[in-house]
């Protein structure tokens, strides 16, 4: 099946047996296209003892730790045709992801996203809150994982507004002209899981206080980035929703889960609170003992796989985020595919989300 092909199809429309056979060929036309292009991955993929005749199944292909892409360059197309590099979060002092991009796989992580999000928000723009300051744009040619993700998420934005100054101040005044402006319409709000807590519903609380009130009743808020600090001060998922549902009226919330080693797969939680795979994308939880797959209710390493990296060998990746598979095909929300959950980082992992590293440097 070809990308356009898949580009067609319902984001959520494979089943299991569908999906795992198109994973399989491409995964394995993806591996030896990083093989031939990447020296350094072929090494490793003789290394690991890897023979292309002997695969049955995605899952079987070598997965790379996505901590080598801190540690070595790893591209599989020329320099010359890079047109964008992306870098993780990282604190200062530690090191960072580059991910080289070519024209075709970063138009193609713009297109996989569109579809995903598309299925949760329909395809009209929407005028749109950034809940970011306009500071975090800066060198279009080497994106920051948190300037990527205001970029990626500000084309479904018909007219778009910052809610925060470059102070990290919310602008009221802005934010409630804009609300006037656009009274009565679906409002679509982006940001990262602290840094909306911090900055802006904290704020709403004590406006609030104040007899300053904002109506987002019609809001959708799509948020990600990392939980680890909103944990650390005890509030949980359910509080989240149910916190900002009090502040401002907004009831129609959604997690993803992404990483910038494999842009435009994100994963998007449904209305009942489950992470869902595309047809993008897949992820298989790995026993941390001896590797070995886990089922339904286990926890154990998440690896994730994508059919869209053509210019870096970043199709098969054990991540450093503890998850729990919790179905396939079964989600009560009707979208097929693996759903799970996110558990947190693996003990000692650095600290990389959009939300927790700004939460250190803050």
């Amino acid at each position: 099946m070809t990308f356009e092909e898949l580009l067609n199809r319902n984001p959520f429309s494979m089943d299991a047996g569908e999906k795992g056979r198109m994973l399989t060929e491409r995964l394995k036309a993806l591996t030896e296209k990083h093989r031939e292009g990447c020296p350094a991955y072929g090494r490793m993929l003789e290394a690991a003892g890897y023979d292309a005749g002997k695969i049955q199944s995605y899952k079987e292909i070598p997965f790379l730790p996505v901590r080598l892409f801190k540690e070595m360059e790893l591209r599989s197309v020329p320099e010359g045709e890079i047109v964008k590099t992306m870098t993780s979060s990282g604190t200062t002092g530690q090191a960072v992801s580059r991910i080289y991009l070519d024209r075709t796989t970063s138009t193609n992580q713009q297109k996989a996203m569109v579809k995903i999000v598309s299925d949760f928000t329909g395809s009209g723009r929407m005028p749109m809150i950034l809940l970011d300051c306009p500071g975090v744009i800066k060198n279009r040619a080497m994106f920051s994982a948190r300037g990527a993700g205001i970029l990626g998420f500000s084309i479904f934005g018909s007219k778009k507004i910052y809610a925060l100054d470059d102070d990290m101040k919310l602008d009221v005044e802005g934010l409630q002209a804009f609300l006037n402006e656009h009274e009565g319409e679906r409002i679509l709000l982006f940001g990262f899981t602290f840094m909306i807590w911090q900055h802006f519903y904290k704020e709403l609380v004590r406006l609030k206080a104040e007899g300053i009130t904002f109506d987002l009743s019609k809001g959708i808020l799509i948020h990600g980035g990392g939980w680890k600090k909103l944990q650390n001060e005890a509030v949980s998922h359910d509080e989240f929703h149910r916190r900002l549902e009090e502040a401002c009226g907004l009831k129609d919330i959604h997690d993803y889960y992404g990483m910038v080693e494999q842009t435009g797969c994100i994963c998007m939680e449904c209305e009942c609170g489950r992470l869902h795979c595309s047809n993008f994308s897949d992820i298989i939880i790995r026993r941390p003992l001896d590797f070995s797959e886990a089922g339904v209710g286990e926890t154990g390493i998440l690896q994730a796989v994508s059919v869209l990296p053509e210019s870096y060998p970043g199709h098969s990746l054990l991540t450093e985020d503890e998850g729990e598979l919790l179905g396939e095909d079964d989600c009560p929300c009707g979208r097929k595919g693996k759903t799970f959950r996110i558990h947190g980082r693996l003990k000692n992992a650095e600290i990389r989300g959009c939300s927790d590293t700004y939460a250190v440097q803050f």
